[in-house]
């Protein structure tokens, strides 16, 4: 039976080697998150159970089990919530999704990938794998350095995967074609900047701009989630669950809906939307209104139980360098001027900084859990 081989190393070449070596000898790969503490790197691997790991050290066994004939990664979920599952996908998956993302974003002879994201989250090892699929020459960075991303772009990368707060920081000219993904893209991103919508499960995007890569499909619910189907989809995750059903369709967890114009418009986690006094908002919504506030540097806003309302619009903001931190009321005009009132904030929490995953999505049960502590504490 094929080992499961955790790669405990930094993003570079030598992680670039380490997982071809491994593939080459029929092995799947497990990433691990370098940044995790000790005792929860311990965690991760108590529970995806790689028999094998390669780190600075070397390669040696570890008291775990193998995978099946055919599988190439296990990669383990953002673990939001509890015991992080590990994500099953095929050799075939991991081809499927290099060459459709490839042919959508007319990657040839000439492009040079730059992977500066995580490799321990599929939206940044995916950036390696279709490079090694595709042959297309590739530049891998230990994470995000704003400098060194432009100097990558300046000595012959053309093609990046980036989050949100990262665009910021860099002069998107520089390259041919950005994918963004993570956290919700700003409204003026640049034309060359590629929005994308996918799951670990999906092996990293499958929707870009709102229409899906070739061999994806896309159904709504009756409930109003979203359902995907496709080549890139899992096998199941390591504990030999499943989140497809009898069909083949993987059941999101998100909201959506379908345009006119057959793009998908995604709304967000079923669990995040906040239901107020019978009124539906939802919290991407709120934080695009209240992100162009000139006082608001960084904003996350999620619900919490009330008596009155059932669930009250929370705000947690960082406010801008050298701005009057803005008040409760501002900010509620603010919001109160462009969406219904029902959407304004009724709790205002000013902070230093906004708990994000590693590709820039809020954790929003980190504020939840946070406030609720401290609310408890008095």
């Amino acid at each position: 039976m094929p080992h499961l081989v955790a790669i405990d190393l930094p993003g570079g070449p030598a992680f670039v080697d380490a997982l071809r070596r491994e593939w080459d000898d029929g092995n799947a790969v497990l990433p691990v998150d370098r940044r995790l503490p000790a005792p929860a790197r311990a965690a991760l691997l108590d529970a995806l159970q790689p028999d094998r790991i390669v780190d600075e050290h070397g390669r040696r066994e570890l008291d775990g089990r193998g995978v099946q004939p055919g599988d190439a990664l296990v990669m383990a979920t953002s673990g939001s919530t509890g015991t992080p599952k590990g994500v099953v996908l095929t050799h075939d998956a991991v081809i499927a999704s290099a060459r459709a993302t490839s042919r959508h974003l007319g990657i040839g002879p000439d492009d040079t990938w730059l992977a500066c994201l995580p490799l321990a989250h599929v939206g940044g090892l995916s950036v390696v794998t279709r490079a090694l699929v595709t042959g297309t020459p590739l530049v891998v960075h230990d994470g995000f350095d704003a400098e060194r991303v432009q100097q990558a772009a300046r000595d012959g990368a053309t093609a990046v995967s980036l989050v949100a707060t990262a665009l910021h920081r860099i002069d998107p000219s520089l390259f041919r074609v950005i994918v963004l993904g993570g956290a919700r893209p700003p409204a003026d991103r640049p034309a060359h900047c590629v929005t994308t919508y996918g799951l670990t499960e999906t092996g990293s995007g499958v929707v870009y701009d709102g229409r899906p890569l070739e061999g994806v499909e896309v159904r709504i619910a009756a409930d109003g989630e979203v359902l995907l189907r496709g080549p890139m989809l899992l096998r199941e995750y390591r504990d030999g669950s499943t989140p497809l059903d009898a069909d083949g369709w993987l059941h999101t967890g998100d909201l959506g809906q379908l345009l006119d114009d057959g793009r998908l418009h995604v709304e967000g986690r079923r669990g995040d939307m906040i239901v107020t006094g019978g009124e539906n908002v939802w919290p991407e919504a709120v934080e695009a209104v209240l992100q162009l506030h000139p006082a608001v540097a960084e904003v996350a806003v999620a619900g919490v139980p009330d008596p009155e309302w059932g669930q009250r619009v929370v705000a947690w903001v960082v406010p801008a360098v050298g701005a009057e931190a803005p008040s409760l009321p501002e900010l509620r005009a603010w919001v109160g001027a462009r969406l219904a009132a029902f959407h304004a904030p009724k709790e205002l929490h000013l902070v230093s900084t906004v708990p994000r995953t590693a590709l820039g999505k809020v954790q929003r049960h980190v504020l939840q859990a946070s406030r609720n502590a401290a609310t408890d504490h008095h």
